[in-house]
């Protein structure tokens, strides 16, 4: 049976770059992949066709080949109908990999060892001024640092690792069976291809030690409950010679305070008032993180007013300069008074009349209104 051409099998045009190969191939294989077709002799004999098509087209040399002599290339592609099993392609060989990690919700068969260590977290405690402007805080943690004596080999000194003697030094095994080329991670060497036969004592041949570490944690000013401040490569030794370590992720708990309370770069507070203050005005201190500062308040202030204190908030933790702080002033009744103090009120009531209280005096009109109607 006459072959049929390469591109039409594919679906492309003969000028298809590399992706549209690809793309195409995998399209057709996803479709007619014997896994999805079982019993379909159809099936099976497009999924093969399609393979031959790609690997040749796939491989620029065979390309050009097959482009000026096309399948009477003489040579031949060392292919055809059993000659372009996945073992030789390594082309085919990464898109199955893709397509069996789609139809089985895996990836690629071979895991790559990790070269990075692991990453490390801890919470740390400040105070509420320690926040707003920044601080220093040193935590010990416990984390695993590379050996000294094998420099993070795991190998006895004046040794090293041996190549794999499972895989050959390939870090993964691999199985064919008919047009089937699975492979899956040696579990001899975990996939990184090396063994170590003479171990370090120290470290007994793990690569790292234990250790308690102090870390020196510099905290920026406007840092909140819950901001993370990571600290590169202070995390666990890498797992191989030569990796990376993991980092640190400082995690920040602010302690509450007992005037002020925050919401973004605000502060908010709260500061109780005489009933003369607020009735005649007058001049009080009132504090903030940056110390007391003055703060006038005018004669005839409600309780619940609010005043803004301009750039006396926290700053930003992205730049840009300070938050402010409000202040809610809280009129204080008296409620011990003297036999006098009491006839003072009472003769100040009666001098003033309706006018003692005129937000009082307008809320009972209101109310006699509405019995009225």
């Amino acid at each position: 049976m006459e072959k049929r051409d390469y591109y039409e099998v594919l679906g492309v045009s003969r000028d298809a770059d590399e992706q549209a190969l690809k793309s195409a191939y995998r399209k057709l294989a996803h479709q007619y992949h014997p896994d999805k077709n079982q019993g379909s002799k159809e099936a099976e004999e497009k999924f093969k066709e399609a393979s031959e098509a790609y690997q040749v087209l796939s491989d620029p040399e065979k390309r050009a080949r097959y482009d000026r002599f096309g399948h009477m290339n003489g040579g031949g592609f060392g292919g055809g109908a059993e000659g372009f099993p996945f073992g030789g392609a390594g082309n085919i060989n990464d898109i199955f990999g893709d397509i069996f990690g789609e139809m089985f919700g895996g990836g690629r068969a071979r895991s790559r060892p990790r070269t990075r260590g692991g990453d490390l977290r801890v919470h740390v405690e400040i105070g509420f001024e320690e926040a707003a402007f920044g601080t220093t805080v040193r935590v010990t943690i416990p984390r695993h640092k590379a050996c000294a004596t094998c420099h993070g080999s795991g190998a006895k000194p004046g040794t090293g690792p041996r190549a794999c003697p499972t895989c050959g030094g390939t870090g993964e095994i691999r199985l064919t069976q008919g047009f089937f080329s699975i492979a899956r991670t040696c579990n001899h060497c975990g996939g990184s291809g090396r063994v170590i036969v003479d171990r370090c004592t120290t470290c007994q041949g793990q690569g790292a030690v234990r250790e308690q570490a102090n870390v020196e944690v510099k905290i920026p000013p406007g840092v909140d409950t819950g901001t993370r401040v990571r600290l590169t490569g202070e995390g666990e030794a890498a797992p191989v010679a030569g990796g990376q370590p993991g980092d640190l992720y400082v995690v920040v708990q602010v302690q509450d305070h007992p005037i002020f309370t925050r919401e973004g770069t605000e502060i908010l507070c709260e500061i109780p008032l005489s009933m003369t203050q607020a009735a005649l005005g007058a001049t009080i201190d009132v504090p903030t993180i940056d110390g007391p500062t003055k703060l006038r308040i005018p004669p005839g202030t409600q309780a619940g007013k609010m005043f803004q204190l301009k750039g006396k908030g926290v700053p930003s933790l992205q730049g840009g300069g300070r938050g402010d702080q409000h202040v809610r002033v809280l009129v204080e009744t008296p409620t011990h008074l003297t036999r006098e103090q009491k006839e003072l009120l009472e003769r100040f009531a009666a001098l003033s009349g309706e006018d003692t209280s005129p937000q009082a005096r307008t809320f009972w009109q209101k109310v006699g209104d509405l019995l009225q109607k």
